[in-house]
């Protein structure tokens, strides 16, 4: 097994040499290609994602893995869709960041270059493969994917899908490596392989995230544990928090970016929690509050201490009635996992005091976290929301993939 994942990364490297010189022409081309290769062989996906939903249907998954498992014609068009908006982004690479004169004459700029060889390991979203390439091949990277076991299926017949669009484009298809290994061991491997990978990126569960950051011997960028939180003020339009709270939990709960506890002015609380709380029910939510939120709502279920730590990926919403805005900030500092955090008010000062003291990748004002998202952020897709603060932050795309290059230009200039 480690024969086999190290001869990929070689190639994987020698074929990043190869890309970091591609023009942006050639590789719109293959982006576009790939975009139609999708589609062309979209009876094919879909046959090898029914195989992986079987089998994750046999071991009785959770609804919110099952949806983030699926593919359908709508997400396969959606994919391709994406990859074509990449293709029509500009090229960040070979981009002069800055440009100055030294008294001496030497001309110092930085010039943006690939990283090299990035290796992706995420969990059950089979569009990461396809995002992750997407972003790759048009920043000049090679990828490395080693997806979970349960979209195995799903991912190979991808994979291959776009590896024939890149040799159709006459670049080389070795950019794009699977690790088609479904021992845990492979992941082992792969986080050691320092020679030959730049960058990790884990796209996954906490679980996932920590076993990387913590044995990888390459460095890593922390992607995707979602804890957000949206505050209601008792200066919101109490219309529109219901609407921006039922899509930031309901509309997709099993991704990063869904609401996981809801926070509510107490001088709105009696008004606006039961209207919303109904509205949650409806929609087959679980409700677990505090203390005072089941005063209002003595339906709900009691919160412990590990709700508000809890990132829940399910149809399930912690609830929290505050005093202020300063609780509630500092709720989100103490349980918060800095992706994603939203206010509702229409008090100018209440929403400048958010935006400035939310400690996140993303603060929203009266507008859902689900945004958090490098497409609907005209990234064309994302390779992760990064929660760190070096060398991304947020939605990571097209220039988080790349780095900074010293060009120094002289004219016989010797240093004395």
């Amino acid at each position: 097994m480690r024969d086999r994942i190290i001869q990929k990364a070689k190639l994987a490297q020698s074929s990043s040499r190869v890309l970091a010189n591609v023009s942006s022409d050639q590789k719109n081309f293959a982006l576009v290609r790939m975009a139609e290769k999708l589609v062309d062989r979209k009876d094919y996906i879909l046959e090898a994602n029914r195989v992986d939903l079987e089998n994750a249907y046999r071991k009785d998954y959770k609804t919110a893995f099952i949806d983030r498992l699926t593919l359908n014609e709508k997400r396969i068009y959606e994919m391709a869709d994406s990859l074509k908006a990449v293709a029509e982004l500009p090229d960040p690479v070979g981009e002069i960041v800055t440009m100055w004169k030294r008294p001496n004459g030497l001309q110092i700029g930085q010039m943006r270059v690939p990283i090299g060889v990035i290796g992706i390991i995420y969990e059950s979203r089979p569009n990461v493969t396809v995002d992750a390439t997407g972003l790759c091949l048009k920043s000049g990277n090679a990828v490395i994917l080693r997806g979970g076991s349960e979209a195995l299926n799903s991912n190979i017949v991808l994979v291959d899908t776009l590896r024939e669009a890149l040799r159709e484009a006459q670049l080389p298809e070795d950019a794009v490596q699977i690790i088609d290994m479904p021992e845990r061991e492979a992941v082992d491997i792969m986080m050691k392989l320092n020679d030959y990978i730049d960058l990790l990126i884990p796209r996954g569960g906490a679980g996932l995230i920590k076993n990387v950051i913590e044995n990888s011997t390459i460095p890593v960028v922390e992607t995707g544990v979602g804890n957000c939180h949206t505050y209601v003020d008792k200066d919101a339009d109490l219309e529109k928090a219901k609407n921006i709270c039922f899509n930031a939990k309901v509309q997709r709960p099993g991704v990063c970016n869904a609401m996981e506890t809801l926070l509510v002015h107490k001088d709105i609380s009696h008004q606006f929690l039961p209207e919303m709380i109904e509205m949650f029910k409806n929609a087959g939510v679980e409700i677990r509050g505090c203390e005072k939120t089941l005063a209002i709502c003595p339906e709900v279920k009691p919160a412990t201490e590990e709700d508000w730590y809890t990132e829940y990926l399910d149809l399930i919403l912690a609830v929290k009635v505050v005093e202020s805005v300063d609780e509630a900030i500092e709720h989100i500092y103490k349980y918060g996992t800095k992706h994603s955090e939203a206010i509702v008010t229409e008090n100018y000062t209440v929403a400048r005091k958010f935006l400035n003291e939310v400690d996140a990748a993303c603060v929203y004002v009266n507008a859902s976290t689900r945004f958090t998202d490098g497409f609907q952020f005209g990234f064309g897709g994302e390779i992760g929301i990064s929660t760190q603060k070096l060398h991304a932050r947020g939605p990571m795309g097209l220039k988080e993939l790349t780095t900074i290059k010293y060009i120094i230009l002289g004219d016989g200039q010797v240093r004395k």
